[in-house]
């Protein structure tokens, strides 16, 4: 009915998508993951979506023509219509809209190239004529004065006399203005990129060189005194700094967040489960948390108790939509019990948060649960269709293995191997998920913790890990636990199963985590305008518990703002060095992976994740009105769809502007402690890797594991060698002292603490 031939049918619908690319995007994903939010029932369809959007199109259409040009919406019609009267319509443009600018010119030339050749179909010669006369005068004249500003402003970049200019000769004057004319907004801003990455790039390689050796663990120190595992994300950098610098005598560890398992998860209240593990992963192994086996009435109460609330909440709800009357009165009443708990999340949020929390595990009750980690002997193999309940006793070694392997920790246990998740609580936000872990979907990976450790701590599968050269000592025992990012709060699982014999170290491990968690609460406060001015690390964590419960707050936590780096290797590689919470942190140990074959998986994982997070930041910041999402305070949830701004509007993908607001725009900078002939095999064995990095979605560089030597990729050059002085990086005792008084970035620098215990004193020195 429009007119369009078939062939540019195609490309007609996908600028109709791409005119509201967040509903289209959104029905395209839904169609490519049907079972998603229990929505079996509900077909979705991109060609659906088009097929409204077209017949919308031409409802607009016929209404648009009829009422401007008394003419039928058709492609054929329209253009004989404008072909007729496009020299007129050019003339008119050039003589009421001021001069030409470059695009009207290209377009007044391709319409009158239009008119002349059909000048034989009675067309008015006088306009035609007339709007080459225009043509003719529009483009600026080319003068001397015209040419030589931009070599004026370059002159004073570069500080340059005119004497200097007069020096190059006639010849290199005109290829300095044939390079200038070169330099055009895009290609500017690609070489500002090039060097804001370099600068930064340069101080990264410098401090990594300066490092080599300080932060490596001596085996005659013998175990550590506790080994914590941490997701892989780049706040977790700041909590493993305050830590080692804390507690010298402790290791830690960064891996993906949902620690190799991939799960569907039914907490003990959810009414449905939650795939935790990556987007790409489809999970087919069900875990649900049950009441312990002691609790029994306990959790019935529990159970009766959440029931009454949510019945109170729904007749509530229900007759606030009936009558006029009955509505209204609902609604006093609603208000009537809100007024107080409205007032204390924005008078007091901090103490109200509390208080409602308590209250409400009080009535609530809090149940002992337990997970059905095991599954049955005879159960048959999982499938995407039918996951099934449980771990079989192989899957599980397999999977606690793989992860020892790939973060190197196969020797010298501690007596407490921790595994912590992470989250981010926080009220009225929209954006709530991209606060939480990646790795899981963007939800909380606490759950996967819990079950990795409850995996490991089976005999049976101690047995087994021995049998491949893991052993792990009989007092060591793994524990699951989650820390909170915006609040810096840990909870911990399952501890009644904890042995008396290491209650005593983990009440210990507990106070120097609170004191590391206190620290990176006053690290993170150093960003925030609204922080009180020289906190102490008591006063921080209670400004930052108090944004998470604070309802007007916009900025709970900054999440991956500043993100600019990713190490995967060695601890010792990073410990010891101050790097703003801006690196991934992913372990890997080169010396026991020859061959690169635990790397290729680490790469396949996590690079994707950490490139994907560092671009979804940084389109956000380049563009954010185009691609983020704007500011949040107009943001309205629609449909647990995703969110509008106000009440019409395409649906907003990408990072609100308070999210991205002191974020850095640069690409990824990879650092791998390997090889570079283990890595080229890799890269060229993996096309995910080829697109990302030889498109130059992120940067590449190697590090020598066993020399202070650092080589970055160009996929055009291959491997080059990185020839910086590595002689002028800062240096401080603490990362207090090198962060305090300042708000902006800070460079990377050398710390005094945090070093390995028999190395903290000489470096110290």
């Amino acid at each position: 009915m429009l007119g369009l031939a078939p062939e540019r049918w195609l490309a007609y619908l996908r600028r109709l998508a791409l005119e509201l690319p967040g509903w289209a995007g959104m029905f395209q994903w839904r169609e490519q993951h049907p079972g998603y939010a229990g929505l079996d029932d509900v077909p979705v369809e991109l060609m659906d979506y088009l097929a409204v959007r077209l017949a919308l199109e031409r409802i607009h259409a016929q209404r648009v023509c009829r009422r401007h040009w008394q003419l039928e919406a058709s492609l054929p019609i329209l253009k004989w219509y404008f072909s007729r009267h496009s020299a007129e319509l050019i003339v008119r443009n050039a003589l009421y809209g001021g001069a030409f600018k470059e695009s009207l010119v290209g377009q007044a030339e391709r319409l009158v190239g239009q008119a002349r050749d059909q000048r034989g179909e009675g067309n008015d010669l006088e306009w035609h004529d007339l709007a080459l006369r225009v043509l003719d005068i529009a483009p600026l004249p080319s003068d001397a004065g015209e040419h030589a500003w931009p070599i004026f402003v370059l002159a004073q970049y570069l500080g340059l006399a005119g004497a200097d200019i007069r020096a190059l000769g006639e010849n290199s004057v005109a290829a300095l203005q044939t390079d200038i004319a070169r330099l055009d907004e895009d290609t500017a801003g690609y070489l500002r990129l090039l060097a804001y990455e370099r600068h930064y790039r340069e101080q990264v390689f410098a401090t990594l060189i300066a490092n080599h050796g300080r932060g490596e663990w001596p085996t005659p120190a013998g175990r550590a005194s506790a080994q914590l595992i941490f997701c892989m994300d780049d706040r977790e950098e700041g909590t493993r700094r305050h830590l080692e610098e804390l507690a010298p005598e402790v290791q830690t560890f960064g891996a993906a967040g949902f620690f190799g398992v991939a799960v569907n998860w039914r907490g003990l209240d959810d009414a449905r489960p939650s795939a935790l593990c990556p987007v790409v992963v489809v999970p087919t192994h069900d875990i649900d948390e049950l009441p312990a086996a002691t609790a029994t009435e306990l959790h019935a109460a529990h159970t009766r108790r959440r029931r009454v609330r949510f019945r109170v909440n729904n007749w509530l709800l229900r007759t606030s939509h009936r009558g006029a009357l009955s509505g209204a009165a609902a609604v006093a009443l609603g208000a009537f019990m809100a007024l107080p708990a409205l007032a204390g999340r924005v008078l007091a949020p901090r103490l109200t948060g509390s208080l409602i929390q308590r209250l409400r595990n009080r009535f609530d009750l809090r149940v002992p649960t337990r997970i059905t980690l095991t599954a049955d002997a005879d159960a048959p193999p999982p499938t995407v269709d039918k996951p099934r309940l449980g771990y079989s006793d192989a899957e599980q070694v397999d999977l606690v293995a793989g992860l020892l392997r790939a973060i190197g920790l196969t020797r010298d246990f501690s007596p407490l191997v921790i595994l912590f998740g992470h989250g981010s609580t926080s009220i009225n936000n929209p954006h709530a998920a991209a606060y939480d872990c990646g790795a899981c979907s963007g939800r909380h990976g606490g759950p996967n913790a819990r079950a990795f450790a409850a995996m490991a701590n089976r005999t049976h599968v101690r047995q087994r890990l021995a049998e491949r050269g893991i052993v792990v000592p009989v007092d060591s025992l793994f524990l699951g636990g989650e820390h909170n990012t915006c609040d810096d709060s840990v909870v911990w699982y399952d501890l009644d199963m904890l042995p008396a014999a290491l209650e005593a170290p983990l009440r210990e491990l507990e106070s120097v985590l609170r004191k590391a968690c206190r620290a990176h609460a006053l690290e993170r406060c150093r960003r925030f305008a609204s922080a009180p001015n020289r906190a102490t690390p008591a006063r921080a964590e209670r400004h930052v518990t108090g944004r998470s419960h604070d309802l007007s707050q916009t900025r709970p936590e900054l999440g991956h703002v500043a993100n600019a780096c990713a190490f995967i290797g060695r601890r010792s590689m990073s410990r010891g060095a101050f790097f703003d919470r801006r690196a991934f942190l992913i372990s890997y140990d080169a010396t026991q992976d020859p061959e690169g074959n635990i790397l290729e998986t680490i790469l396949n994982a996590t690079g994707p994740v950490s490139a994907g997070i560092n671009l979804e930041y940084y389109f956000s910041t380049v563009n954010n009105e185009r691609l983020g999402c704007g500011t949040k305070v107009m943001h309205n949830i629609t449909g647990f769809l995703g969110v509008m701004e106000g009440g019409a509007s395409d649906l907003r993908t990408g990072l609100p502007s308070q999210m991205i607001e002191i974020h850095e725009p640069m690409r990824l900078l990879i650092v791998i402690e390997a090889r570079t002939d283990v890595v080229d095999a890799i890269y060229e064995r993996q096309p995910v890797l080829r697109e990302l990095i030889g498109n130059g979605w992120v940067r590449l560089a190697v590090k020598d594991p066993a020399a202070a030597a650092i080589h970055l990729f160009s996929p055009r050059s291959g491997w080059l060698r990185w020839e910086g002085d590595a002689g002028a990086v800062a240096r401080a005792v603490s990362s207090e002292e090198w962060y305090r008084g300042q708000m902006d970035h800070l460079l990377p620098a050398l710390l005094e603490r945090g070093l390995p215990p028999s190395l903290g004193d000489q470096h110290a020195v």
